[in-house]
């Protein structure tokens, strides 16, 4: 009997041993999956903490891409307003010398983010419409011309800021026929008055000096450069 209860009493400890083994075992593995819990969800707001900033930056990234696509379209827009103004004057300019036939082109290109203009000067003849540069149009005295009109309408169209103050010539027309040297000085008589800007013009052209306002005469006497007192026009 007392063999009996000894044994019993053995399994009993060994019970004891194994139950508080499971029991530790059991707290480490409940331990260790609080802390798994934890990362857990410390990587989901984590996750979800860069999922919003994602989301964000998307926001931003599109927000962007908008001001950036109306900055072009704002910078097209500029662009063309300026090439029909000067595309404008200079046709003015071109039909007042040469005839109603004649029109001035501009065609802007992009290239590698940049861009370029050519210029063109386009002539109606009959049912044909004949289109050249302007170095290739009519001899020199288009170039002067377009040279000439291309001043101007750079100046007058440039606001940002505006380009104040005269406009001085050296020679402006010296390629223009007779034919046509008058009307290029009855167009910048055209302009002083439009644009209400002063034009100093430096020539050896008398058609140019009978239309201006005030002239002077430069004349070399002994080596010295001697002033003539103004005339007026």
């Amino acid at each position: 009997m007392e063999r009996r209860v000894n044994m019993l009493k053995g399994i009993l400890d060994t019970s004891s041993y194994l139950i508080g083994i499971l029991e530790e075992d059991i707290s480490l593995k409940e331990a260790r999956y609080n802390q798994q819990k934890g990362r857990r969800d410390q990587l989901r707001e984590s996750i979800s903490q860069k999922e919003n900033d994602l989301a964000e930056s998307i926001k931003k990234k599109e927000l962007l891409e908008e001001v950036n696509i109306l900055f072009h379209e704002t910078a097209d827009f500029a662009r063309d307003q300026s090439r029909q103004q000067i595309e404008s004057l200079v046709t003015k300019f071109l039909q007042y010398v040469f005839g109603e036939n004649f029109s001035f082109e501009i065609e802007l290109e992009q290239s590698r983010g940049q861009a370029w203009a050519e210029f063109y000067v386009v002539s109606n003849q009959g049912e044909y419409k004949v289109k050249n540069k302007p170095q290739d149009a009519r001899g020199g005295g288009v170039v002067d011309v377009v040279s000439l009109a291309l001043r101007v309408a750079v100046l007058e169209s440039h606001q940002s800021p505006p380009v104040d103050g005269p406009i001085i010539l050296d020679e402006p027309a010296k390629h223009v026929s007779e034919e046509y040297i008058v009307k290029v000085t009855k167009f910048l008589k055209e302009i002083n008055g439009l644009f209400g800007r002063q034009i100093i013009v430096v020539t050896h052209q008398g058609h140019l000096a009978q239309v201006a306002d005030k002239s002077f005469r430069v004349e070399l006497k002994e080596g010295k450069s001697e002033v003539i007192d103004g005339i007026l026009a």
